[in-house]
């Protein structure tokens, strides 16, 4: 180890095949082993980390400038933070913005979770799309000592998330309502006190912006454990049914949910899916998903409506998709992305039955999305 403390490394990512990157740790000190994926989005590193999509993830960030707007309570997408941790290049600088109530340091070491910065972060994420996803473990120990050898060891012995159920390991406890709306000016964020549809929402690792969405569209929000039953969602003689974003491989989820997805589908409601909502759908109709090489995480991605022959930037954040090839007649695909012509979207030619593989609560374009959530509304509107 150097002698100069200035210069030792503090942290070190430790991949799979044996590469090795040092750099300066920040956040909490410890070690945590996961997949490593890159994000390409300029902003919203806050909610990136406490989206439940990311369970079991450490996240690259291809953009240099991650921390310098500090954090706020008011941009948790959930409780504490669900990503592993972060890869950044460059050491977050002291906050600058109104709003910022804390360093991400500081944000990060209160709640667990271990970060590194000084790394090479466009050479790591030319290894991810060339080699896909890997299996990493990130330290941080601030004497810079670090047993090289077992934290490879550690990444290779990683499980991976194919055949992963994570929507139990960050779903809701218990039911709960759901009524604060999007944020806006001068305001914040208000409370919806004119509801007009009453919809039941799966919990498979929502984001709290997903349920401001649905409750600005005017609906009554009761959220369900991933666990819910049909029976049990049916129960609340909702007008719609929603299915959450969520972490892990919808195949595994699928186990129990697409029978509770199956059996609302009899119901003949409105559904709406998001995500991992989306994938569990497509399951649930009789298509198929498949792990991808690095998928897709980002604020910057065109997709298309095929529909209207609309491009929507979205936001997205997925390591699964929809196999298009195995949709099943009477199943559309409404939605593609224009990076790679993966499915991004799905819809039933008889019923009012839909999901989309982004993200549009995430406001990328801004508001290009933001329809999706009142398309659900006017199915229930209709159905009235």
């Amino acid at each position: 180890m150097p002698t100069d403390t200035q210069n030792t490394p503090t942290a070190c990512l430790a991949l799979a095949d044996g590469t090795l990157f040092y750099g300066r740790g920040f956040g909490a000190t410890g070690e945590t082993v996961a997949e490593l994926c890159f994000n390409t989005a300029m902003t919203g590193y806050q909610e990136i980390m406490t989206d439940p999509s990311y369970a079991g993830q450490v996240v690259t960030f291809t953009f240099p400038h991650i921390g310098n707007t500090g954090v706020t309570p008011e941009d948790d997408e959930t409780a504490d933070p669900v990503a592993a941790g972060m890869v950044v290049k460059w050491d977050p600088t002291e906050p600058s913005s109104w709003r910022s109530t804390d360093t991400l340091s500081n944000w990060l070491a209160s709640r667990g979770r271990i970060a590194i910065g000084g790394v090479d972060t466009r050479r790591l994420t030319r290894a991810i799309r060339q080699q896909g996803a890997p299996h990493v473990a990130l330290a941080h120990d601030p004497d810079g000592n670090f047993d090289t050898a077992a934290l490879v060891a550690k990444a290779r012995a990683f499980s991976g998330l194919e055949g992963l159920d994570l929507a139990k390991e960050v779903t809701c406890a218990q039911s709960y309502r759901w009524d604060e709306m999007r944020w806006a000016w001068p305001d914040g964020y208000t409370r919806q006190e004119n509801a007009k549809h009453k919809v039941v929402a799966i919990d498979f690792g929502a984001k709290r912006n997903i349920l401001r969405c649905l409750a600005s569209a005017g609906c009554d929000v009761t959220v369900l454990p991933a666990t819910a039953t049909a029976e049990e969602v049916l129960a609340h003689n909702p007008d719609g049914v929603f299915l959450s974003n969520g972490p892990g491989d919808p195949a595994a989820t699928g186990e129990y949910a697409v029978p509770m997805i199956k059996g609302v589908l009899e119901a003949d409601l409105p559904v709406f899916g998001i995500c991992l909502g989306h994938q569990m759908l497509a399951l649930a109709l009789g298509a198929k998903t498949v792990k991808m090489n690095h998928g897709h995480h980002g604020a910057n991605h065109p997709v298309k409506d095929n529909d209207t022959g609309k491009v929507e930037i979205t936001s997205m954040n997925h390591g699964f998709a929809v196999d298009s090839q195995t949709l099943p007649d009477g199943v559309l695909e409404t939605h593609i992305s224009l990076f790679d012509g993966s499915n991004c979207g799905i819809r039933l030619s008889d019923k009012p039955v839909f999901s989309v593989q982004h993200h549009p609560e995430a406001s990328p374009g801004p508001q290009d999305s933001f329809y999706l959530f009142e398309k659900f509304a006017n199915q229930m509107a209709a159905r009235a």
